[in-house]
């Protein structure tokens, strides 16, 4: 708990002197060390609780499973935990809250790295997918841990035995008829079999984007997610980037079984005829009947054996939290999808961090969790009074007006140097990709944005790269909604995949980390899109020039006054340099290496670095998804830590404090540096460290 928190007030008098052209001032500093302070939001004191079901929480909850007890197993992907729900009582099965990494263990000696789902099989062991560890973990029912498949790290598409088989962002499981798991591997877009002995091979899918049928790797898949399989040994697939549920053949043949390639919506019918809106997750009933959790759309739909699809419980485009039947309720974003014996589902509504469950009857309520979304909201006001929900994204322009990709609450926000938070762009929970101005603007995913030279803001939402003016027109520059894909050409010819951030140069160009296609690239102010780094769909560590060099999961990028080009290698444990030319190096941190030393270069050891931003000076500052800390690097490439606690360390919480340096500073999800204080994102709040 906070000790100490200043009002807005105190930290607004010193956190925004006056700036120059890039947004970084300098003025008077108070040097006594403040620690972690809030800036704007409301502060989660229930993101991560045990105990009773009315008093306890999730952070992030993204699948659940059932036991044949009816003990039900939680994938809580942003705590880093297996969750169990057992006689009314929440527990952790399974890592430590807020403590990303990898470790093989009992209870809470085992690390997850965001964990995205879970198999249960006849013997009660769970199969959990380790999406940023890119593995496979087992864990027995008495909570003991170990690897199945893949190597901690390593991200790839190799088969193979155990730590020789590699994997790209396992995002979910399934245990088949046959007696194999099915894994839906999300940004290789493959489907990999494994036996129970750990053997992976490639079932479906050729690695490329696309949403073609075909046979075995004639076939593509784009963004695969969900996975189900039923009582004659077929495999559905959600298919989230094509908006369609495919299935599989035990012979490997792969059809479109419900919904049309690349068109979003939410329509009923059969078939081709139905419409979905950015599928996540899917179960099966022992009639064959799919529930598929469409998460554009906030519904669960049911898909029968004969392809028939209706809506079983939400409203379509209706985004809440309301207990009811069928089309009375209202979900936020369902993800996952659990079912038990008896045909009740449980769904993980992550938008919302609860559990509902789903009765045959269609009769919808709360299992875990808070319908009153705690400290979540929308709300505009000034500094504590306003409320953010999961913001990802900050930056700053020359006025010291600080702009927040609210992200769930599909939102852009923005807080004036006198502290007043108002929403600029977009309506809160109302997802689309309407181009407009204001409130009538749409956003689908808002992660992250840059302010660039011409005074307008330009964002990560989904695959594009949208503009937002400073009168408040929203545009789209680069990039078409709902399309994954790689090419280069000038705005909606041009395709991302998974955009992690962008970053101005000030000089006309932005830089954006195409995570997905293990790239970096350069998109003009007029929304002309070059690859300038990397190799695409080839994961890897090696420096070069241009597509000499490969990435694994660029997710974070800046640009320093001196014009080169930073970027938090996540995959790698890296950051990395690129020369406005193309030219990638490796500046701190060693390939594949994992680990938190501070040190110089190589020398020195990263968490899946995720965001990274600079100061005047061409200092950078780095946050982790490994470790809750913020990390310095020098020009010359020293590496310090100047913020945060490690998760290994002892009285660890993993909720946040202050009023020293050891203060535990929660989840950042972005970062940028504003005068002598550095801003972070995360939590549901703004908060901000000193800059050393």
């Amino acid at each position: 708990m906070f000790k100490k928190i200043s009002t807005f007030a105190m930290v607004t008098s010193l956190l925004l002197p006056p700036m120059n052209a890039l947004g970084f001032g300098g003025g008077l500093w108070n040097k006594r060390y403040v620690g972690l302070q809030i800036l704007a939001g409301q502060v989660d004191a229930s993101a991560m609780i045990n105990g009773p079901l009315n008093i306890a929480r999730l952070r992030e909850p993204r699948d659940a499973v059932v036991n044949e007890s009816g003990d039900i197993f939680v994938v809580d992907s942003n705590a880093s935990v297996i969750r169990k729900i057992s006689n009314g009582i929440v527990s952790t099965f399974a890592g430590k809250f807020g403590a990303f990494g990898y470790a093989d263990g009992s209870g809470d000696i085992a690390r997850f790295d965001y964990p995205t789902a879970a198999a249960i099989d006849g013997g009660g062991n769970l199969f959990v997918t380790d999406g940023n560890n890119h593995l496979i973990r087992k864990i027995t029912p008495a909570g003991v841990v170990t690897t199945v498949a893949g190597s901690s790290g390593n991200s790839g598409t190799a088969d193979g035995t155990g730590s020789a088989a590699r994997f790209d962002g396992p995002e979910d499981i399934t245990l088949a008829a046959d007696g194999n798991f099915y894994i839906t591997d999300r940004n290789s877009n493959l489907i990999r079999k494994m036996t129970p002995a750990g053997v992976v091979t490639t079932f479906a899918g050729d690695g490329t984007f696309g949403c073609t049928d075909g046979t075995g790797t004639a076939a593509k898949f784009n963004y695969p997610t969900g996975i189900a399989g039923d009582s004659a040994g077929n495999i559905f697939v959600v298919s989230t980037g094509c908006d369609t549920i495919r299935k599989i053949t035990p012979a490997g043949v792969v059809t479109t079984f419900a919904g049309l390639a690349n068109t979003s919506g939410a329509v009923d019918g059969t078939g081709t005829a139905a419409r979905f809106s950015w599928p996540r997750g899917v179960a099966i009933d022992s009639s064959n009947n799919l529930y598929v959790a469409d998460y554009g759309s906030s519904a669960i739909r049911k898909v029968t054996p004969s392809g028939v699809v209706s809506n079983f419980a939400g409203s379509y485009g209706e985004y809440g939290a309301v207990d009811g039947t069928g089309t009375a309720a209202r979900f936020a974003g369902p993800t996952g999808v659990g079912i038990d014996p008896s045909g009740n589902l449980f769904i993980a509504d992550s938008d919302n961090s609860t559990i509902r469950k789903i009765t045959p009857g269609r009769i919808v309520t709360l299992v875990v969790g808070s319908l009153n979304g705690d400290n979540e909201g929308s709300t505009d006001g000034a500094a504590t009074a306003a409320s953010f929900y999961e913001p990802e994204g900050v930056a700053a322009d020359s006025a010291g007006n600080l702009y927040i990709a609210d992200s769930m609450n599909r939102t852009i926000r923005k807080i004036t140097p006198s502290g007043i938070v108002s929403t600029i762009a977009g309506s809160p929970g109302q997802t689309g990709s309407v181009d407009g101005t204001g409130a009538a603007a749409r956003f689908a995913n808002p992660i992250d944005l840059t302010v660039a030279e011409d005074g307008n803001i330009y964002i990560v939402d989904d695959f594009r790269i949208r503009k937002l003016t400073p009168g408040g027109v929203v545009t789209s520059l680069a990039g078409d909604y709902n399309n994954a894909g790689s090419a280069d050409g000038t705005g909606t010819v041009a395709r991302f995949n998974g955009i992690g951030s962008v970053a101005s140069d000030g000089a006309g160009s932005l830089y954006v980390a195409d995570s997905g296609n293990h790239t970096v690239r350069k998109v003009t102010l007029a929304g002309v899109v070059t690859t300038l780094a990397g190799q695409v769909g080839v994961p890897g560590g090696a420096d070069g020039a241009g597509t000499g060099a490969t990435f694994s999961n660029p997710f974070g990028i800046t640009v320093t006054p001196s014009g080169d080009i930073f970027v938090a290698d996540a995959g790698n444990h890296l950051i990395r340099k690129i020369t406005a030319a193309g030219v990638v190096t490796t500046f701190a941190g060693a390939a594949g290496q994992g680990g938190n030393d501070d040190g110089m270069g190589s020398n020195a050891r990263f968490s899946q670095p995720h965001t990274v931003a600079t100061d005047l000076a061409g200092n950078l500052y780095v946050a982790e998804w490994g470790e809750a800390t913020v990390r310095k690097i020098t020009p010359g490439a020293v590496v310090t830590t100047i913020a945060g606690v490690l998760s290994t360390s002892p009285g660890y919480t993993g909720s946040i404090s202050n009023s020293s340096k050891e203060s535990e500073i929660g989840s950042v999800f972005g970062i940028c540096v504003v005068g002598r204080k550095i801003i972070l994102v995360g939590g549901n709040f703004v908060k901000w460290v000193p800059r050393p």
